[in-house]
């Protein structure tokens, strides 16, 4: 059974999703500020404590994929309080366990959770509103993400100085338990959210994967790696090119995340009003790869960087609504397939940029993050302005 779009945003479902988004990115994102005091508690070396990140984006992109696939099957409910308590157990697991190995184990079982839950939220939110109103419903959501690089890490970073890092994995764990409790009250009962299908009537790959929708997925990935690049690599690029310490980071990082924030609310309302979402998405690629050739090449001083930095990434997050609404804009049946495996497309673009980033550092320094950025934004411009020519 599918639900009927409301002329009127769903307030209360968008506030649950931003709970449950806020919660997964948070189970791995904010592990950043403890890599220290996990490599010294675990006795491994801190490097290998950062690899989580890869772990967690790989089993996030997999299970990205197959939960999408799934809510098509049986109707998304079940997923969406299922993956975030599934998440919930898998913290509590990991602040438990006594050695690096099973630390590991959890957090890759608690990314494929995450994974699960985010490309089926986006069809959920998507399900419920009117296209001419999926930017805003989408920014939103998305904002729940973003916030955790503004809210999530600096809290962590506090609250973790007091009750360590296992503590702060089962303050993560409450969030997850509280989204689950949103959920539960704001998605209905029965096969109210999404729908369910008989074994015979299961979407294919071969359906959901239009033309469109592989340009569009393609697109994804070379966006995702402009703008981890810059994510992953922006403190040490201060750091490396003012000799910043730690402390003179809190700011410039706190306004860098401050524009992405910004950029993903204001393009969900770009989104809804412009005809054209996919044109938008190129212009705003195109533009941020300027913003990023500036940045990357061009140091006049600490305060012109972050102010540019800060443009930077609000321009990339001003098209990631208008990107994600076309994305969404398929038919019900397929949609959480879609919707499931732009979250591998995300996590391949994550994944990319931290082995890109690696690479470039060793070869030529932070000089070369310029014209990759720029390139990559380019193509991803063009493959968005050819999307639009593509039939669904």
């Amino acid at each position: 059974m599918s639900v009927s779009p409301s002329r009127s945003l769903p307030w209360a479902l968008i506030g649950a999703a931003c709970l449950g988004s806020f919660a997964a990115t948070s189970s791995g994102t904010t592990r950043a500020p403890f890599l220290l005091e996990m490599s010294r508690d675990l006795g491994v070396a801190m490097p290998l404590v950062a690899n989580l990140v890869s772990l967690t984006a790989t089993a996030w992109g997999i299970t990205s994929a197959l939960g999408g696939w799934m809510s098509d099957v049986i109707g998304r409910r079940s997923i969406l309080i299922a993956a975030p308590f599934a998440l919930a157990l898998t913290l509590v697991a990991q602040a438990a366990a006594g050695s690096f190995f099973w630390v590991a184990v959890w957090a890759a079982v608690g990314g494929g959770c995450a994974g699960a839950f985010t490309g089926v939220i986006f069809a959920e939110v998507s399900a419920r509103v009117l296209d001419s109103q999926r930017g805003r419903a989408l920014g939103w959501v998305m904002s729940g993400q973003s916030l955790t690089l503004v809210v999530g890490i600096p809290l962590a970073a506090a609250v973790g100085a007091i009750i360590g890092w296992r503590g702060w994995l089962l303050c993560v764990a409450g969030l997850s338990v509280a989204a689950v409790l949103s959920l539960y009250l704001t998605l209905g009962r029965g096969g109210a959210a999404g729908h369910t299908r008989g074994a015979a009537q299961r979407p294919s790959m071969r359906s959901a994967l239009s033309p469109r929708v592989l340009g569009l997925l393609g697109t994804g990935v070379a966006e995702r790696i402009c703008y981890g690049l810059a994510v992953v690599y922006f403190a040490t690029f201060m750091q490396v090119t003012y000799h910043m310490t730690l402390l003179e980071l809190a700011l410039p990082l706190v306004v860098f995340a401050l524009g992405n924030v910004a950029g993903t609310l204001l393009g969900g309302q770009l989104a809804d009003r412009v005809r054209d979402r996919l044109l938008t998405f190129a212009v705003a690629m195109a533009l941020s790869g300027v913003a990023a050739l500036l940045l990357f090449t061009w140091h006049p001083g600490p305060f012109v960087s972050v102010a540019v930095g800060f443009v930077y990434v609000l321009l990339n997050a001003l098209g990631r609504p208008s990107y994600m609404a076309s994305l969404a804009s398929v038919p019900e049946d397929v949609r959480g397939t879609v919707l499931g495996l732009n979250g591998t497309s995300a996590s391949v673009g994550w994944i990319g940029a931290a082995a890109l980033g690696a690479v470039m550092i060793g070869w030529g320094g932070f000089e070369g993050f310029g014209p990759l950025i720029a390139l990559l934004a380019l193509l991803g411009a063009v493959g968005a302005l050819l999307s639009r020519r593509s039939r669904s």
